[in-house]
């Protein structure tokens, strides 16, 4: 199979699992009666899943190379905490749909910015007139799809 064409599916079925994630943690926030309880849980079952994962596949880190590496680089986690609470705590005031456009809208609006600066080591891709009006679609489709 084409990498590229299996990048893409494996990206549309993470985006899939992502849209199946905020309705769970949603739902568990409210049995624990926090977004955050429901993210911390989550993150644990998920430390579980991939602990697992890197002993069947047997994979080990180099360390070595990790020293070299900037500090934002062990950030990540972070950032899928955020996404985590607010998806949660979003998903029973906005619903899922609504929820999820908006969080695409803003990894739209960040991308394009990483992208045109090149930043945290990306290819650069220079900001045009059709990258703009892509994510200004996106943007629209907040809209249509709160409306709706």
């Amino acid at each position: 199979m084409n990498p590229a064409l299996l990048a893409m599916l494996a990206v549309v079925l993470a985006g899939g699992a992502t849209a199946l994630q905020a309705p769970t943690n949603a739902r568990l926030a409210e049995a624990v009666a926090s977004p955050v309880n429901a993210a911390f849980i989550s993150f644990a079952v998920g430390t579980v899943a991939l602990g697992m994962l890197a002993l069947m596949l047997q994979t080990r880190p180099d360390m070595a190379a990790t020293r070299s590496l900037p500090w934002w680089v062990w950030v990540g986690g972070l950032y899928g905490a955020v996404f985590v609470v607010a998806a949660a705590w979003a998903v029973p005031r906005l619903g899922v749909a609504v929820t999820i456009t908006l969080m695409v809208a803003g990894q739209l609006l960040i991308s394009l910015i990483l992208d045109h600066f090149g930043a945290m080591g990306v290819p650069k891709q220079p900001m045009n007139v059709m990258r703009v009006a892509g994510i200004l679609m996106v943007i629209g489709g907040v809209v249509l799809v709160r409306r709706g």
